[in-house]
């Protein structure tokens, strides 16, 4: 690993949380929203992370193309399949014909708890980060 690899894994790691919050953001925001372009309300969306350069040969190629080698990637962004949820209100113009309103997936409860599991692991990639940039600093001023 290179100097600043332990540097390059902490900002991945800061970049992916940073994507996980947005999409949270974006889940809280559109709470209410019951009509998307496509007509439906609006589906929850989740982020999925894997790891960066699982093998020899990708740590391989990553260092001869000078990239970073480790830390976490998101994969995907993911739509959740659980259905909508029904609420009575006949005099909404987006109610059915039995009356009931489809509301997004959405919990802002889990939305707030995944939102300070996201902060959480971000405030913990700083920490890191910034050890990994203090210790690099002693180790510059031991030839002093």
């Amino acid at each position: 690993m290179g100097f600043l690899s332990g540097m390059d894994i902490s900002a991945s790691g800061l970049t992916a949380q940073r994507l996980r919050m947005d999409v949270i953001s974006d889940n809280i925001a559109n709470v209410d929203t019951t009509r998307t372009e496509d007509g439906t309300p609006y589906k929850r969306k989740y982020v999925v992370f894997e790891e960066r350069a699982d093998n020899f040969a990708n740590v391989l190629k990553g260092k001869e193309q000078g990239g970073s080698v480790g830390g976490v990637r998101v994969s995907e962004i993911g739509e959740d399949t659980k259905g909508y949820k029904l609420v009575y209100d006949p005099t909404n113009p987006e109610a059915n014909a039995d009356g009931y309103v489809e509301y997004p997936n959405v919990d802002p409860f889990q939305e707030m708890i995944d939102m300070m599991s996201a902060y959480r692991s971000y405030e913990a990639n700083i920490t890191a980060f910034n050890a990994y940039k203090d210790m690099a600093m002693k180790s510059l001023e031991i030839g002093k």
